[in-house]
C-alpha cells in the first residue's frame, strides 16, 4: 500500500474466504488495542468499523509519517492478531485476505470522503447486526454520537472535514441517510 502524507484513505480487509475474523467480544477489544498502539502514532483515525468478517478504517496519514511506517503498523496488527486468534481457535493458516486495500479518497471532491465516513458507520445496520448505527459496539459511531467517552478518532478533524457540528444528534441524522450506490462504488 502506498501512503502519502496528509492524505485520506479508506483501508479495509476481510477474512480469508469471507470467514469470521472476530470470534468473541475480547477479539474486538484486542484488535482495537493493536490499532491504538501501532497505527495511531502514524495517522489520524477518522472512522472505523469492525465487523465479524471484515474491517474498515478512514485514516489520514500524518505529515511526518512515512509510507513504510503505516504499512509496518498494519502488518504488525494483522500478523499478531492472526497469531493470537489462530491459537485461540486452534486453527492454522491465513486469517485475512492477502492484500489489505487502501483507497485514496479524492481531495478534489470532499463528497467521496464524507460518503466513506457515513458508509463505514452504516455497515452494521446494512448487515442486519443492529437496528441503529449507534448500537454497534465496535465502530466509531458511538464516539460521534457522544455515547462513549473513549476516543480513538480525531473527532475535531472529522468535524472540520465533513462539516459536522459537535452535536451527536447531527452526526446520527447525517449517518442515517441512505447513500447512493454510485457514491458507494467510488469509495471502493
Amino acid at each position: 500500500m502506498e501512503f502519502k502524507p496528509n492524505t485520506l484513505y479508506h483501508v479495509y480487509n476481510r477474512g480469508n474466504n469471507k470467514e469470521k475474523i472476530f470470534f468473541n467480544y475480547g477479539n474486538y477489544l484486542y484488535f482495537i488495542k493493536k490499532v491504538e498502539k501501532y497505527l495511531l502514532p502514524h495517522c489520524d483515525l477518522l472512522a472505523y468499523c469492525l465487523m465479524p468478517n471484515h474491517f474498515h478504517f478512514l485514516i489520514e496519514s500524518k505529515d511526518k509519517s512515512e509510507e513504510k511506517e503505516i504499512n509496518r503498523a498494519f502488518q504488525i496488527i494483522l500478523s499478531s492478531y492472526s497469531q493470537a486468534v489462530n491459537k485461540q481457535q486452534n486453527r492454522t493458516g491465513s486469517l485475512f485476505q492477502q492484500h489489505t486495500k487502501a483507497k485514496v479518497l479524492e481531495t478534489k471532491n470532499p463528497l467521496y470522503a464524507e460518503t466513506c465516513f457515513h458508509y463505514i458507520h452504516q455497515n452494521p445496520l446494512k448487515a442486519g447486526l443492529v437496528k441503529k448505527i449507534e448500537r454497534w459496539e465496535f465502530s466509531s459511531a458511538k464516539e460521534y454520537a457522544l455515547l462513549r467517552n473513549e476516543k480513538l478518532c480525531n473527532q475535531e478533524k472529522a468535524w472540520l472535514l465533513f462539516n459536522i457540528s459537535e452535536d451527536g444528534n447531527e452526526f446520527l441524522e447525517l449517518s442515517r441517510q441512505v447513500l447512493s450506490e454510485e457514491m458507494i462504488e467510488r469509495i471502493f
